[in-house]
């Protein structure tokens, strides 16, 4: 096993996660891109290994248990260990028709939202921590948003997405809070509003921009905070 720094981001077959893949890659990580979509997947770890990025592409489809297993497996056989773990992907869910209005609220688009915005980061978590216990200074940063926070309510109303965001800030200061007397450093990012698919690429922020909370809470140093929620300007209120 060599010194390079290995790390996974999930949903990293385009932008925010695509733009955080490439941000560690260029400051030296070895990525592995998480991502359900094989071609996606495939043309993304060519795009980053154009671009100077040690990348190798891992099948991943966070909601799968099965998926998530082999994933674990294919990274201890190809790097061995992981050195940061990036749960960035997520869903918005279905908006028509009322199904995210809390007064007609669809439960089952609230079901497929906890799927992989909540239930998705616990599942890959667990089955990373092996992985990332071989590490000398680990660390997990959840992509959360500040859509999440109960002080702010920033955004549309959307009453199964915010809340997925808030249950997942929740969840990350409960890892923080087991694993505090481990090397394992667990936080939540907010990328800010930034122009995706995800936004109809609509909004004033760059996928590179809204990568760099990740990039930051991901290279934080053994004293960094744990179980915070933060963006470029600091502390998010939760």
């Amino acid at each position: 096993m060599n010194d390079t720094k290995v790390a996974l981001v999930t949903g990293a077959n385009k932008g925010i996660g695509y733009a955080i893949a490439q941000g560690l890659g260029a400051i030296g990580f070895t990525v592995a891109v998480g991502a359900r979509d094989d071609a996606r997947r495939a043309k993304a770890v060519e795009r980053l290994r154009a671009a100077g990025v040690d990348a190798f592409g891992v099948a991943l489809d966070v909601t799968s248990d099965d998926s998530v297993a082999a994933a674990a497996a294919t990274i201890e056989r190809t790097v061995g260990r992981l050195d940061v773990l990036v749960n960035n992907a997520g869903i918005s869910g279905r908006i028509d028709d009322g199904a995210q209005d809390p007064t007609t609220l669809d439960l089952d688009v609230v079901r497929t939202v906890l799927e992989t915005n909540v239930f998705g980061v616990v599942r890959v978590t667990n089955a990373m921590l092996p992985l990332l216990g071989r590490a000398s200074s680990p660390r997990i940063v959840n992509m959360s948003s500040n859509m999440g926070s109960l002080t702010l309510r920033t955004g549309p109303i959307l009453a199964a997405y915010a809340p997925s965001k808030t249950m997942l800030n929740g969840i990350t200061a409960q890892y923080a809070r087991r694993l505090a007397d481990t090397d394992v450093i667990v936080n939540a990012g907010c990328p800010g509003y930034v122009a995706t698919d995800f936004t109809g690429f609509n909004a004033p922020r760059t996928p590179e921009q809204g990568a760099a909370i990740a990039i930051r809470l991901a290279t934080l140093p053994d004293d960094g905070p744990r179980g915070g929620f933060f963006d470029d300007e600091g502390v998010v209120p939760w």
